[in-house]
Formats: structure tokens, C-alpha cells, sequence
């Protein structure tokens, strides 16, 4: 048995900019606008400083 998501639909994913690098990425969220968005490498680099 498997964890995750119940469907075999893939999920939508959405391009943004990287707000610390400014690499092109995509996510699998809708941006609000309001919170910075990261790609993977920094986005890990944000998990490691708390």
C-alpha cells in the first residue's frame, strides 16, 4: 500500500520565478503573490537556516 494522493491524475503545475535565485521553476501550487516562492535548490537551502 502506498501513500500520497488517491487519483492517477497528474498534478498541475505552475511556472514561477525563483525569489532568491530567479531560475525558472514550476510548482505544484498556485502562487498567491503574497509569500516568496523558491525553486527546489533553494528551497532547501530555506529548510536548512530554521
Amino acid at each position: 500500500m502506498g501513500y500520497g494522493r488517491y487519483d492517477d491524475k497528474p498534478r498541475e503545475m505552475h511556472k514561477v520565478k525563483c525569489s532568491e535565485c530567479g531560475q525558472d521553476s514550476e510548482v505544484p501550487f498556485k502562487p498567491d503573490g503574497e509569500r516568496p516562492v523558491y525553486c527546489r535548490d533553494c528551497y532547501q537551502k530555506q529548510k536548512r537556516r530554521y
